[in-house]
């Protein structure tokens, strides 16, 4: 995969705002075939597909196989589509946990705390995987 060539592609293609049909690659991602999911990402990326879910959903397989490095770069690419996409403020924060930075998951968790101020999922899986990773003092 050459994700590199797809960053720089992303550069000189404008952002899709329809968002493209990702029915078949949630399938895989929950059925943990994530490296299918990558493939099939990849490739609408190939064909000019620029949206912040299709960029969100390649940080999360990315993370779930273990690149953190490039899940940072496509979370923060979904960002660059849509600023308040909850699912990538979500999925980068608990990259950061994951690496053990909490301060920058905490800052993710404050930005969903403002764009669900009436709780939403993803407020409330960053704020548990938040939670777990932080040392319980007696």
């Amino acid at each position: 995969m050459l994700f590199a060539a797809q960053i720089a592609l992303a550069v000189d293609t404008p952002v899709t705002t329809d968002a493209p049909d990702l029915t078949a690659v949630r399938a895989k991602i929950k059925a943990k075939d994530f490296k299918s999911a990558l493939a099939d990402l990849s490739g609408m990326v190939d064909r000019g597909v620029q949206h912040a879910d299709v960029y969100n959903l390649l940080g999360f397989s990315l993370r779930k196989t273990g690149d953190y490095a490039k899940a940072l770069t496509f979370y923060k690419k979904a960002l660059d589509f849509d600023a308040n996409h909850k699912g990538a403020h979500e999925y980068l924060g608990e990259l950061y946990v994951e690496t053990g930075r909490l301060p920058q998951a905490r800052e993710h968790l404050a930005i969903l705390e403002k764009l669900c101020p009436k709780g939403c999922e993803e407020l409330e899986d960053l704020a548990k995987a938040i939670a777990d990773a932080t040392p319980k003092t007696n």
